[in-house]
């Protein structure tokens, strides 16, 4: 259950991130709203506290969620910007998440 709940929160997070660069992109690159800023700052506020959520040693959660950002990215790819990830997408997203779980989940030295 615990699993369960740090790669939700990680899912979420990385969201959160997403967010918060895909917006200042429309704005830079796409000649939308400037207002867009905004949502993009909140975002990327949220996106730090998220990541503050974690029990565990800052470093390490940081290390670990890039497996998932890199997931998430790749899905965002396929669901907003419509492009089909590749094989050699997934098999990157899946090294990634293999990563992360190692990372989050492998035994550690109890003095650490």
């Amino acid at each position: 259950m615990e699993a369960l709940k740090t790669v939700t929160l990680f899912v979420v997070t990385a969201l959160a991130e997403i967010v918060g660069c895909y917006l200042p992109y429309l704005w830079m690159k796409e000649g939308r709203s400037a207002w867009l800023l905004v949502p993009a700052a909140l975002s990327l506020a949220l996106f730090a506290w998220l990541l503050s959520l974690h029990p565990t040693a800052a470093g390490r959660v940081y290390a670990a969620y890039g497996g998932v950002y890199v997931c998430v990215a790749i899905l965002w790819l396929w669901a907003v910007d419509k492009i089909k990830p590749s094989t050699s997408d997934w098999i990157g997203v899946a090294v990634c998440l293999v990563g992360m779980a190692i990372i989050m989940f492998g035994p550690r030295d109890a003095a650490h």
